[in-house]
Parts: structure tokens; sequence; C-alpha cells
């Protein structure tokens, strides 16, 4: 699961490619990265693949796999969706984006994220996953979702469009 979303994430950017990805960084910082985020991710399959964790799925095996599965399928699906979307929308007309995949939520890119990579630690069933999820969800994500908010709050509109979406999910956040 996690090697394919690599390849999304490769052809996501040759085919929608983002400036703010684009930026070069130093050794250091891409150390930084690897180490308090990046290199989290990769603990998932090696707890399974060392067999250093031995999962108890509250399902079936083949039931638990399906919905793992699914959740990062839909995530991969919601993330493109969204990034296509505000690809060729921002392109033609620097706006507040409130329609699509934006209609409901204000932030899909955030949701679909959360769902590949709870999907890949459903999938380990292992305690240190779900920390290393709270550490980039709360870290990273929800400061990145506030300056988004706040970068977002210029446009006109705006206070209509926060009243009438929820942050991540409907009926929820």
């Amino acid at each position: 699961m996690h090697g394919t979303y690599g390849l999304v994430w490769i052809i996501k950017d040759v085919a929608l490619p983002d400036r703010s990805w684009q930026a070069r960084i130093t050794i250091g910082g891409g150390i930084n990265a690897f180490i308090s985020v990046l290199g989290w991710y990769w603990v998932y399959g090696w707890l399974l693949i060392s067999d250093r964790s031995q999962p108890n799925y509250p399902l079936p095996d083949n039931a638990w796999f399906c919905l793992c599965l699914t959740l990062c399928i839909l995530g991969v699906a919601i993330m493109i969706a969204t990034d296509a979307q505000k690809y060729f929308a921002l392109r033609l007309h620097p706006a507040l984006i409130t329609d699509g995949m934006f209609r409901y939520i204000r932030h899909p890119n955030y949701l679909g994220e959360m769902m590949i990579y709870g999907s890949f630690a459903l999938m380990v069933w292992h305690w240190l996953p779900f920390v290393a999820l709270a550490w980039v969800w709360v870290g990273l994500f929800a400061v990145n979702i506030r300056l988004k908010e706040a970068s977002m709050s210029r446009y006109p509109g705006w206070e209509q469009y926060k009243r009438h979406t929820w942050l991540l999910l409907p009926l929820v956040i």
C-alpha cells in the first residue's frame, strides 16, 4: 500500500505540479523532515514485515484488510481529485474554491492524507503508528490547516463559506 502511494505521489508531481513542493531545501532541512515526519511512516511497514507487530485485528483478517485497502483507495482518490481541482481551478481564476471537493469540507487534501496514513496504521495495528499519526496530525497538519484558514480568510465570501462547510469531516469536525 505504501509503495503504491509513493508511485501516486510521483505521478501527481509530474501531472499536477505544486510550486510549494518545488522549493529547494538544505540537506539539514531534508534530514530534519525525514527524522521528524517522513521516517516515522516507514516504521509502519517495518513493524509489520519484521514481525515486531503481530496484529490481533478486531475483525476477521480479510474484512480488516478490505477496510484498510478501501480507506487507502478512497484517501488517494480524494487527494488526487482535490489536487486536480486546485491545479486547474487556480490556474484559471485564483480565488476561493467552494465547489467540487471543497463543497462540504475546507481541507479535503488533509482528509485524504489522514485516510491514507490512517489505513497504514490500521493495517499494522500497533501503538507506535498511532503515536506517529498523532504527532503529524497535531504538530503539522493542525498548524498548516490554521495557516491555510488564515490565508483563505482574505477572499470575499470566506465567512459565509466557513459557516456552511466543515473543517475535515462533514457532521463531525
